[in-house]
């Protein structure tokens, strides 16, 4: 039974939505102001946060750069459909996935739980099993990642993306292959979330890489992480 947190200020809706959750064995809190979705974000702990971009008080992206700072819970965004710009900016503030308004109870509640399937941590084996290529060390059970010996701080979704690139080190993998299994749903047209996603992971490996590109771009195909 998973604790979620709604934040969004259209209350018909985010009511509707909590109703929907609760039948399908949620846990459901729900705030109608950025200040209070904040404060219950960084005090009370919750598997998962829904929030709307577009609040009165404080912009979404704020919040999300606040939660950030403290926390790598994942986090679902509410975005205008059809705003693009809303999602990119988003994404690279640590979003896990996006959902456009409007959307379906139904298409909610499958992202939601997607979500939870790929962050849900898995009892430890007794020998831990970890990834290893080069300079990257990568925990599964742990969601625990190393590079050049220094933890490594990624969102969920960051997570997922760099296991599947890891697990297929030196092959290029199709974005429609990332989105799948990173995101848990096919790549719709003109989605940029994994370009994204991407883009954050390695400027993030590249604090530590002295400049050089571990994962390549593969035009018109994909990604590539470099095994050394």
């Amino acid at each position: 039974m998973a604790n979620v947190l709604i934040i969004d200020d259209d209350i018909e809706l985010a009511e509707l939505f909590q109703d929907y959750l609760q039948q399908e064995d949620f846990v459901v809190e729900t705030v109608f102001t950025g200040q209070e979705g904040l404060d219950a974000a960084l005090n009370t702990p919750f598997d998962l946060i829904i929030l709307d971009m577009m609040l009165p008080d404080i912009k979404g992206t704020d919040i999300l750069i606040k939660i950030r700072q403290e926390s790598l819970i994942p986090v679902l965004m509410f975005t205008a459909k059809g705003d693009d710009i809303d999602r990119i900016i988003g994404l690279e503030s640590g979003a896990d996935d996006y959902v456009p308004k409007p959307c379906t109870p139904r298409e909610l509640v499958a992202r939601i739980r997607a979500i939870l399937r790929r962050t849900e941590h898995k009892a430890q084996a007794k020998s831990e099993h970890y990834l290893d290529i080069g300079p990257l060390k990568l925990w599964t059970s742990q969601r625990k990642v190393t590079w050049f010996d220094q933890k490594l701080d990624l969102t969920s979704t960051e997570f997922n993306l760099l296991e599947v690139l890891a697990r297929q080190a030196g092959q290029v993998v199709s974005k429609n292959q990332l989105s799948e299994k990173a995101l848990g749903r096919p790549l719709a047209r003109f989605d940029r979330s994994i370009d994204v996603h991407m883009s954050s992971i390695r400027q993030k490996l590249a604090k530590q890489a002295e400049g050089h590109q571990y994962i390549q771009t593969i035009r018109g195909q994909g990604y590539q992480l470099i095994k050394e």
